[in-house]
């Protein structure tokens, strides 16, 4: 499998625990980890005393074949070239083989033979001489600490939490990244002032990773949630990520812990849908090498999960779209284990079929937090309050949808990304709810040669647009309303291959309003500051100045990537514009 990185997501400034905490496990987080995973806690702990022996048990005998082979160099230790007398001389083993008789001596006349000067190089029992004679000397002190001679000590956990310390001032960026068919969340730490991205940590995943979903609400089963040992509240907000992956289960994990070997939530039922167990068609000789679908069920999913959308008002609920064509609602704080029988308060809080084939994609309308836009492989979106999913209305948009947004700025308006390289925008106002009828869009925009496969509205300044593709370019529109025509203008800011490959993820930073990341098929991340195109600072600076904010040029030309990085990363930008 090809290294590609296919999400990521920003986490804004001030947000991250500034000194983050090492994973810990101890019986109580042992205990949380065998509920979420299902398992008796008694065989969790059997299991994990057993594996403790069997590593001592190979450290063990790791030690014992050393041994053996020490002493085995020891007693081989002897030149074959040596004649037999001098063996049985030098080597105490071999005095039990029998004797053999006795050569003539040579003539007394030789006054030098009784020294042995032939083999004088050869003696093995020469005594050891000088302070290094006996290896042991060099490690006696196992550490800095112990030894006398070392007066200046070394402070490895001062270091090392200053190692990992997170500025209010640095924003985080997580994405999924699989390499060598390895997957795991690396964590980046962005200094703007600096201009400045390095890899922080990385948590490793079960299955391959499709969609990230930043949000600060503590699940119900996060140790984040629980009391302080001091007493008083549990904590009201955190810094989490949660993951869709080719498995029908959803991990949200802490981004404040390092070292992390299970999330903090488990949303799905790993135990019945037994993602990890190939289920063949067939049985015998003739196995087919598709796997059973696996039977649908309304408290969890049953296939991959390739959408996220977390609700910024009520911050407890989670919507999630999956390749088994149903929309799910989670409430995070409620315990997310499920009984059986989906009782009361276990598994997901909704489940919605407005879809025929697979949803690709979920977002809530953040001005009315019930409302809910997705959208799917059978070439449709659908938009729909969440307390009465029947009363939806819906566009088809005549290619598969690959990213959709509502558009921060109007209510009711939203972009749609296709395959075949367009970007339609939508009034969901004047939308029918039989999607026999016509629905045309408010207009369209021909972006890629290509699938358009990010898409992105800059949450700073109004009617600026990014798009990302797999003809590997990155593009910034802006959009104007023309108040004599009463249409809307769509033109191109600037376009740039920043060497991602194939474009998978590009979104706005929450904080600098012409910064963006984009990431795709090289398994690269990239952060480009848009400000630094002239073109850019034209067209867009007097919008950047009207939203109240401040126009910064980078000194790196425009483009950062991860300090280690000698790879050119420039390519060619576009200013030309045009109307759609």
């Amino acid at each position: 499998m090809s290294s590609l990185i296919s999400s990521l997501a920003w986490v804004r400034r001030g947000v991250a625990a500034q000194h983050p905490t090492k994973y810990v496990l101890d019986d109580q987080e042992l205990e949380r980890v065998s509920a979420l995973a299902r398992i008796e806690l008694e065989d969790a702990r059997k299991e994990l005393e057993q594996a403790h022996k069997a590593a001592q048990a190979m450290g063990k005998g790791a030690e014992g074949e050393e041994a053996d082979d020490a002493d085995d160099d020891e007693s081989a230790w002897v030149d074959e070239d040596e004649d037999n007398d001098a063996m049985d001389e030098d080597v105490p083993m071999d005095q039990d083989e029998p004797e053999k008789p006795s050569e003539p001596k040579a003539p007394k006349g030789d006054d030098l033979e009784q020294y042995n000067l032939d083999d004088y190089d050869n003696d093995d029992a020469m005594p050891g001489m000088g302070p290094f004679s006996n290896i042991k000397g060099l490690t006696y002190y196992r550490n800095n600490d112990e030894d006398p001679y070392i007066t200046l000590k070394e402070d490895d956990e001062a270091q090392e939490r200053e190692e990992l310390e997170i500025l209010p001032t640095d924003n985080l960026l997580v994405v999924a990244k699989t390499e060598d068919e390895v997957s795991q969340l690396e964590v980046y730490v962005y200094d703007e002032s600096e201009e400045n991205l390095y890899v922080h940590h990385d948590l490793m995943l079960p299955s391959f990773p499709l969609c990230l979903e930043w949000l600060d609400f503590p699940p119900v089963s996060s140790p984040a949630a629980r009391p302080p040992p001091d007493g008083g509240a549990p904590a009201q907000f955190g810094n989490f990520i949660a993951v869709g992956t080719l498995d029908p289960e959803i991990e949200i994990w802490s981004l404040d812990v390092v070292e992390a070997m299970y999330p903090d939530m488990v949303l799905g039922r790993p135990d019945k849908t037994a993602a990890h167990v190939p289920t063949p068609l067939g049985t015998g000789k003739k196995k087919r090498k598709k796997t059973k679908a696996r039977p649908a069920s309304t408290a969890h999913h049953v296939d991959a999960v390739l959408g996220l959308s977390w609700n910024r008002t009520h911050r407890n609920l989670l919507a999630s779209a999956s390749a088994d064509r149903t929309v799910k609602l989670w409430d995070l704080s409620r315990d997310p284990t499920i009984n059986g029988e989906g009782g009361e308060g276990q598994g997901a809080l909704r489940s919605f079929d407005v879809h025929k084939d697979k949803v690709q994609a979920v977002q809530w309308n953040q001005a009315d937090p019930t409302v809910l836009l997705t959208g799917s492989y059978d070439r449709t979106v659908r938009t729909f309050d969440s307390r009465a999913p029947d009363a939806g209305v819906g566009a088809v948009v005549g290619a598969d949808v690959e990213a959709l947004r509502w558009d921060p700025w109007e209510t009711h308006a939203f972009y749609v990304s296709l395959e075949n390289g367009l970007v339609l925008n939508f009034d969901a106002r004047a939308l029918p709810s039989d999607l026999s009828s016509p629905s045309p869009a408010r207009f369209t925009l021909a972006a890629h040669d290509g699938a358009v496969s990010a898409l992105d509205i800059n949450p700073h300044v109004r009617g600026i647009i990014a798009t990302g593709g797999t003809d590997k370019t990155v593009k910034v529109w802006n959009v104007t309303e023309d108040q004599d025509l009463g249409k809307r203008q769509v033109s191109l800011v600037t376009s740039r291959d920043l060497g991602v490959g194939k474009v998978f993820s590009t979104v706005w930073s929450p904080d600098d309003p012409l910064t963006l990341a984009a990431a795709g098929s090289k398994a690269k991340l990239q952060i480009w500051d848009i400000g630094a195109n002239a073109n850019a600072r034209k067209v867009l600076g007097p919008k950047v100045t009207e939203a109240g904010r401040v126009l910064k040029e980078k000194q790196s030309g425009g483009v950062i990537s991860v300090a280690t990085d000698d790879e050119d990363s420039s390519g060619d930008e576009d200013g030309a514009e045009g109307e759609e």
